[in-house]
């Protein structure tokens, strides 16, 4: 039997050899002879960082944020107005309302200061938001007929005979969305401020949003309407809006129910 012929290895056959080791997956190469890694130099130690000493004074604190209180700034802005200009320049001044931002006028009131029935509404529309009064749209002309029919109006020079209007808010709400119970907490201290400088003998509370703002009530305008509250120690008459009228007609017989109950009160209180 012939011996085996010596294989002699050159460049080709090695990296041949190492090929075929990577495709058989071979991913780490080994000596020929195995490694005490023991008797290696041991890997260097990392010192830890120096801690500051006790003593060091660490950087003061930032002082906590203050959170805005809008009521609160609204019920001391209020209370520090003096008469009826100085209740429409803190109206303008709040800064916690983000209505006026896309509202053209603010609507302060319309009518005579000397009257003896002061109307709240909720909030003005589109052209009471451009013309800068309340009800003067369609539901205020209706309201005007209402006046009408008992002898009143917001312009008579008789204070028996007049009426003074204001809403709960001041600026138009989007597309005429309901006030948010927020802006209504907001706006509440200055409503009840404009009726201590009015003074009226009675107020009409008119409307839903109206009514649940001054009597912290969530009951429904139409179980409430033309039951007398209170509200500032005055007598407080909760009645359908006009615009729920309009839509709502078989409801105006009730509406002028709540207005023969207005006039008769008027003649019994002095």
């Amino acid at each position: 039997m012939n011996a085996p012929a010596t294989w002699e290895t050159d460049w080709h056959v090695a990296r041949a050899c190492l090929d075929w080791q990577v495709e058989m997956g071979v991913v780490e190469g080994i000596c020929d002879a195995p490694v005490n890694r023991y008797a290696l130099d041991p890997a260097p130690v990392v010192a830890p960082k120096a801690e500051a000493p006790k003593s060091a004074k660490l950087p003061p604190a930032s002082p906590p944020v203050q959170k805005a209180d809008p009521v609160g700034e609204a019920q001391a802005m209020a209370e520090a107005a003096p008469d009826l200009e100085a209740l429409q320049a803190a109206l303008a001044d709040f800064p916690h309302s983000e209505l006026k931002r896309g509202a053209r006028n603010l609507v302060f009131c319309d009518g005579q200061p000397e009257a003896r029935v002061m109307i709240v509404g909720e909030a003005p529309g589109r052209e009471e938001d451009r013309q800068g009064k309340p009800f003067i749209g369609e539901a205020g002309q209706l309201l005007d007929r209402m006046l009408a029919a008992i002898n009143m109006r917001r312009d008579h020079p008789d204070p028996a005979s007049s009426v003074y209007i204001t809403n709960i808010l001041p600026w138009r709400p989007p597309q005429n969305r309901d006030p948010s119970p927020d802006e209504r907490a907001m706006f509440r201290p200055f409503v009840m401020r404009h009726i201590e400088l009015i003074n009226p003998d009675i107020l009409i509370l008119m409307g839903r949003i109206s009514a649940i703002t001054l009597l912290h009530s969530n009951e429904a305008i139409t179980r409430i309407r033309g039951q007398w509250r209170e509200v500032a120690g005055r007598p407080a008459l909760p009645m359908l809006h006009p615009a729920y009228l309009l839509r709502n007609l078989a409801a105006k017989r009730e509406a002028w129910a709540d207005l023969l109950d207005l006039q008769a009160r008027l003649r019994t209180l002095p």
